[in-house]
């Protein structure tokens, strides 16, 4: 019989029988094993074996054993428990005109927010000092350490150097090295990915556990799209993948876009560019947040101008769907706060342009956290690094948790 762990192993190009402590410790805090027979039984390993690798992560605050659950209640007396208490992760979104940062568990649960508002477009020296101010805050309420910090940024990210690489929306964040501002912080490893991927990292923890393939969108000042294939978030060769808002569309003829070229989705659908026309029709908004709430308080031209926006991103997204047949379309961002409204236009342009077959289950849904989606994505991001297996057992060596 070919053992669970049998095939991780082999996944892993790991010798049969060989699980690391950090290979039992994934297969706990995943719930698929509660006692150590559990761990015998799916990993093939020896008693001995899995009792040296369990005694490491209980010594590592990293696995709860026995006594210490009696109070849970309903436990075997060898019962084995991912200690979500044993360390904590910060979250920072950085946005436009808002960052927010939160502090979460490690079971990706909110202990703790704040929010910094700065001037549109604010240079990195101007709004990492006062989210370094804030994050130190949310620390000094907890006594647990930090394992980790995940960072979003709107645009294109390079993941290994932590670094904006191509952000049209933050002028000034390009290979800026973001670490050195947060130093203070501790020695944690910082993690930095785009913002629709992080929106999509958040789904991991919301509709990705009914779902395996989802596009999430980001409907917000830019417009972004986080793919979930498989259960997993694919991010592309060089991080770029779901930049839909930079799509050329015949109907943007000219139009010029933020990012310095013309004709992209975003200078007809984009958050900014729908503030611009209903500023010119003389109603005067200063960010899309502030569109959508008049939408949803019933103001027709604004509920017009975000259905309309829905129908020109379904005329690409439809082309995504016919590509990758998800089981459903996430939406989140500013806009998201208008679901009805946008969605019917979304909707509109994907069953006109998309296949039967793609179409046939479609779902579409709300983002799972609304507004606290970034944060959310930004922790599970984190989470996903410094609990790895391969993480794990680095931190139990003594070296670093990279991931």
């Amino acid at each position: 019989m070919v053992t669970l762990m049998a095939v991780i192993e082999r996944e892993r190009g790991v010798e049969p029988g060989l699980a690391s402590a950090g290979d039992l410790l994934e297969l706990v805090r995943t719930d698929r094993a509660v006692t150590r027979a559990d761990l015998r039984r799916l990993t093939g390993m020896s008693r001995t074996a899995v009792v040296s690798r369990v005694a490491a992560l209980a010594d590592a605050g990293l696995l709860l054993l026995g006594e210490e659950l009696a109070s849970t209640g309903g436990r075997p007396p060898g019962g084995l428990a991912f200690n979500r208490d044993a360390g904590v992760i910060l979250a920072v979104a950085i946005g436009r005109s808002r960052s927010q940062v939160a502090v979460f568990d490690l079971v990706g649960h909110e202990l703790g927010s704040s929010e910094v508002a700065h001037e549109i477009g604010a240079a990195p020296e101007a709004v990492l000092p006062v989210v370094a101010e804030h994050l130190a805050a949310l620390l000094t309420e907890r006594d647990q350490p930090l394992l980790g910090v995940g960072l979003s940024l709107p645009g294109t990210v390079d993941p290994v150097r932590g670094v904006s690489i191509d952000s049209p929306v933050m002028a000034g964040w390009d290979g800026i090295e973001l670490g050195p501002y947060l130093s203070e912080l501790g020695d944690a490893p910082l993690f930095v990915g785009n913002d629709a991927d992080v929106l999509a990292r958040s789904e991991r923890l919301g509709h990705a556990a009914s779902y395996d393939d989802l596009l999430v969108v980001k409907a917000s000042t830019g417009l972004g799209l986080g793919i979930i294939a498989d259960g997993r978030v694919v991010s592309g060769h060089l991080g770029g993948a779901g930049e839909i808002g930079h799509t050329k569309v015949e109907a943007a003829g000219e139009r010029r876009c933020r990012c310095g070229d013309t004709g992209c989705l975003e200078t007809l659908a984009g958050g900014w560019a729908l503030v611009a026309r209903l500023n010119d029709s003389g109603r005067h908004v200063e960010h899309i947040r502030d569109l959508v709430a008049i939408a949803v308080a019933g103001e027709p031209e604004a509920k017009q101008l975000l259905r309309e926006s829905g129908r020109q991103l379904g005329d690409v997204l439809a082309v995504a769907i016919n590509l990758l047949n998800p089981q459903a379309v996430v939406i989140g961002g500013d806009m998201a706060a208008a679901f009805d409204v946008y969605a019917a236009g979304v909707r509109e342009s994907v069953y006109a342009r998309s296949s039967a077959l793609a179409t046939r289950d479609l779902q579409f849904l709300p983002a799972t956290f609304g507004d606290r989606a970034g944060v959310v994505g930004c922790a599970a991001m984190a989470l996903d690094r410094v609990l790895s297996p391969a993480a794990i057992d680095a931190r139990l060596a003594g070296g670093a948790v990279s991931g």
